[in-house]
């Protein structure tokens, strides 16, 4: 059985969350609604009458659908290679998923992703220049070993 690739998994499950972020906050813009809008009503004025918080979580689904699932122009640039990008990105983008009300399970997506990803790095793993490809292994042939 082969080994698991982390980050391979994590960019499954961030395209997961983009998506569902991207059609939940379509949805709000029909149904806006901020989610701690049981503690105060102060931060209802970020859904309606105009809507910059929906507004915000399309863009942020849009870009961060475009860089996990890279166009060719993209793919392979260090930007796109980066984990440490990621690292920074997705927890802004989590954030302001859980900020709308219809976005909470989006961000639970981030962070189980953001998670993964953390997991990799800690192992060591790359991302590859070309997307969804293994990682080239060393080449065994030229290695000498003495056997006595």
């Amino acid at each position: 059985m082969g080994k698991l690739i982390k980050n391979h998994w994590a960019r499954l499950i961030i395209l997961t969350a983009a998506s569902y972020q991207l059609l939940a906050s379509l949805e709000a813009f029909f149904w806006p609604k901020f989610f701690f809008d049981f503690l105060t009503k102060n931060f209802d004025y970020a859904v309606k009458p105009y809507p910059i918080l929906q507004t915000i979580n399309v863009v942020l689904a849009l870009v961060t659908l475009l860089y996990e699932w890279p166009l060719k122009w993209v793919a392979g640039t260090r930007l796109q290679r980066s984990l440490g990008v990621r690292m920074v990105w997705l927890p802004l983008a989590a954030l302001s998923a859980m900020l709308m009300y219809q976005g909470t399970n989006a961000a639970l997506y981030y962070v189980i992703g953001l998670g993964v990803y953390v997991w990799g790095y800690c192992e060591g793993e790359v991302i590859c220049t070309v997307p969804w490809t293994l990682p080239k292994r060393a080449d065994r042939r030229h290695r000498t070993t003495d056997k006595a």
